[in-house]
């Protein structure tokens, strides 16, 4: 099996697709090394074993809404595009989604996923309760009333145990219009860089960090939210636009102030399209977002080396939030996401030199996406982190849930190793 973007195949010597909970926990509880496999959308090996490999494709996919709590439980495979749809037939909506609406919800929730908005927490943020199978098969609920038990397991990148369901907030559905600016000069971008992604409900900047202005400026707006067609000397495209400036815009959701529904507004790419496979890699860095202006500065110093190697480079925001191992932990949050081109060996050399450059600024990696392990001081980007890794030792003391990527996080040694390496390769 390979993940979805095809850059790492992965070690598992045995897949089973379990049809019930019940049958998933007797293979967590008599497998001595065991991962759970999503959309496969992560572009390392977070979701990797050399033991058993559970796919979730096969176990019951409920979707069962509480009006009167606001709430909806999902089963952990569901994908947001199919979620979203069941929705709004009860009209009601989650509040916010990542570009593409094919990943899963539990692996979108355990790596810390997001959408853009100043004021829109990540999409873990919607958790109100989460299912999960521990180390020695035991099924476990565990809701915002358990507290620190909460806090760690809904951002647990897989180390605590495996998610089976979850409990959403909803809200109600409502109507969105999607508008794309063009040419934003990067001096009134620096200058008037809150002022610009405070500017609708989700905002988006891409650029390749090359030359004098950003590409384009995608504006996610509500109803009552006024349409901009300029914004700091940025202008409306006349045409619906893709992110890579050579593509077309066929697969991409409707822009041009096209009023519609907030599940086909919020994801960049239209739920109907559907990729089998990116011809991509992916990192992405989160940190507090008054270090925004200077960290773009840092980046933009790099274009002679960055530019090469990059397809675009997707900028969002974000709310803080309270789970441990969450980027936005505690902190209000700007995301420089870089789309790479399938080049491998020359991103990962990069790598450091990019991630040299922003670690003054504090920036923690996605967790789903490819970054340099050894790279970065956890305890002091997480303050909960030693606590995190007590957990972990205590849920899982004979390492059934890790690999060798979780041992270079969590810092210590794999029990037994597995063949590949742990920068995602």
């Amino acid at each position: 099996m390979k993940n979805w973007a095809g850059n790492l195949e992965y070690s598992s010597a045995d897949v089973r697709r379990p049809e019930s909970v019940a049958e998933l926990a007797a293979i967590v509880a008599n497998a001595p090394r065991v991962k759970a496999l999503g959309s496969r959308h992560s572009f390392n090996r977070v979701g990797d074993t050399d033991g058993v490999h559970v796919l979730l494709d096969a176990l019951p996919q409920q979707v069962e809404l509480d009006s009167e709590r606001g709430t909806v439980r999902v089963s952990g495979g569901v994908s947001y595009g199919a979620l979203c749809r069941t929705l709004e037939e009860s009209g009601v909506a989650i509040h916010n989604l990542a570009s593409l609406p094919h990943i899963s919800v539990a692996g979108a929730v355990q790596t810390g996923t997001h959408g853009s908005g100043v004021n829109n927490p990540s999409l873990a943020g919607a958790v109100q309760a989460i299912d999960l199978v521990r180390a020695s098969g035991e099924q476990v609920t565990l809701t915002r009333a358990d507290g620190d038990e909460f806090l760690a397991s809904v951002v647990g990148i897989g180390a605590l145990g495996i998610v089976t369901g979850l409990e959403l907030a909803v809200r109600p559905s409502f109507r969105m219009r999607q508008r794309v600016l063009e040419d934003l000069p990067w001096d009134n971008a620096l200058a008037n860089f809150n002022a610009i992604v405070s500017a609708a409900y989700s905002v988006s900047l891409f650029t390749d960090y090359a030359g004098e202005t950003v590409n384009q400026v995608w504006l996610k707006a509500l109803d009552e939210e006024p349409a901009l067609p300029s914004l700091f000397g940025a202008t409306a495209a006349l045409r619906p636009r893709h992110p890579l400036p050579d593509m077309s815009a066929e697969n991409c959701t409707a822009q041009l102030d096209e009023p519609g529904l907030w599940l086909d507004r919020l994801p960049h790419f239209r739920h109907e399209f559907t990729p089998s496979n990116g011809d991509e890699l992916q990192s992405e860095f989160i940190l507090p977002l008054e270090h925004a202006p200077a960290a773009l500065q840092a980046v933009r110093g790099l274009a002679g080396q960055l530019s090469p190697l990059l397809f675009v480079s997707e900028i969002r925001t974000g709310a803080a939030d309270e789970f441990w191992l969450s980027p936005f932990y505690r902190q209000q949050s700007v995301a420089l996401h870089f789309t790479w081109k399938p080049l491998q060996p020359e991103v990962e050399a990069f790598l450091p030199v990019l991630e040299d450059a922003l670690a003054p600024f504090g920036a923690r990696p996605h967790w789903g996406k490819l970054f340099t392990p050894g790279g970065h001081d956890w305890e002091k980007l997480y303050p909960r982190f030693a606590d995190f890794r007590s957990f972990a030792a205590g849920h899982d003391p004979d390492g059934k849930f890790r690999n060798g990527l979780l041992d270079s996080i969590l810092g210590v040694p794999a029990r037994r190793q597995p063949a590949a390496g742990t920068l995602g390769a």
